[in-house]
């Protein structure tokens, strides 16, 4: 399984899709997109937008935070 969050410090949504995951014990890798060009410059390729969080889980792209959506990709119950 692999999750990927593009987000930025001072995004809201960010922090609360980062503590969804924290507590559905799915593991992520995190890439602040406000300090790295080249993880904007990726995010924007595979979102075909700017605004975080992006999730991209397994190859599939979700932008903002919808924790059922979430839950889906990874295979999680509700």
């Amino acid at each position: 399984m692999a999750v990927k969050i593009y987000t930025t410090k001072t995004c809201h949504w960010c922090k609360k899709t980062k503590e969804f995951l924290k507590q559905n014990k799915i593991k992520y890798t995190e890439r602040d997109v406000s300090a790295n060009q080249k993880a904007a410059q990726e995010m924007i390729k595979k979102s075909k937008q700017m605004g975080v969080p992006v999730l991209d889980i397994n190859g599939k792209i979700m932008v903002g935070f919808d924790p059922e959506a979430i839950k889906k990709a990874v295979g999680k119950k509700k």
